[in-house]
């Protein structure tokens, strides 16, 4: 019970946060009203560490609400409902909050504040990780520390050093799947080849037994 309410009391926490627009330790202030955007329950055996949401998903509340979560879901093998189960599903983003667009209307970089105020305790207050999801290179930066090294493409093709690491949870890193990165997609074709067969066998056999249909 302790670990459900340390999970529900710090996400409250987060979801009220305005530290990127009231007190700013990086650059200037977020310039719109945050709305910070998480998913968990100490009971998650999977995270999804992402980015930040972008405009969809800041004017849902929903996570991946976009053409990008169709596919990381396709990823996964996961429908819906699954993916939105937070009973098994943690989704925890470098930035909890979109971060705004740059002058060529890309997305800014999640603010950093964010993850160096909330990360570490959130994830001491999800116990039951078996696999944890590094979704572009903020993410794998921050969780692989010295061993993200050449940048994104170089890291993920080491996939299976890292996925077979004796760390726990185990991690294996992942490009972002947004549409904008198609092209790099179509010039890595061994990652929908060799990985996702992987991940998807992974995430299968990791929530079968909660997938399982009770017995009539």
């Amino acid at each position: 019970m302790a670990a459900v309410n340390d999970f529900d009391r710090l996400a409250r926490r987060l979801r009220a946060c305005r530290i990127c627009r009231d007190a700013p330790r990086f650059g200037s202030a977020l310039p719109h009203e945050p709305r910070p955007i998480l998913q968990g329950s100490p009971t998650a055996r999977l995270c999804i560490a992402s980015q930040a949401p972008g405009t969809r998903a800041h004017a849902s509340g929903i996570p991946f609400s976009d053409r990008s979560g169709i596919r990381l879901r396709q990823w996964l093998g996961l429908d819906e409902a699954a993916f939105y189960d937070a009973t098994r599903i943690a989704i925890i983003p470098m930035g909890a909050c979109f971060p705004g667009q740059d002058s060529k209307g890309g997305d800014l970089p999640p603010r950093r504040e964010c993850a160096e105020t909330w990360r570490e305790p959130i994830f001491e207050a999800l116990p039951n990780l078996e696999l944890v999801l590094l979704i572009g290179q903020y993410a794998q930066a921050w969780h692989l520390g010295g061993d993200f090294r050449d940048g994104l493409t170089r890291t993920v093709m080491r996939w299976r050093e890292i996925l077979s690491s004796p760390q726990h949870p185990r991690i294996l890193p992942l490009p972002h799947p947004s549409w904008r990165n198609n092209g790099w997609l179509r010039t890595n074709p061994w990652f929908e080849a060799e990985l996702l067969p992987v991940l998807r066998d992974q995430v299968r056999t990791m929530l079968a037994p909660d997938l399982e249909e009770p017995a009539a």
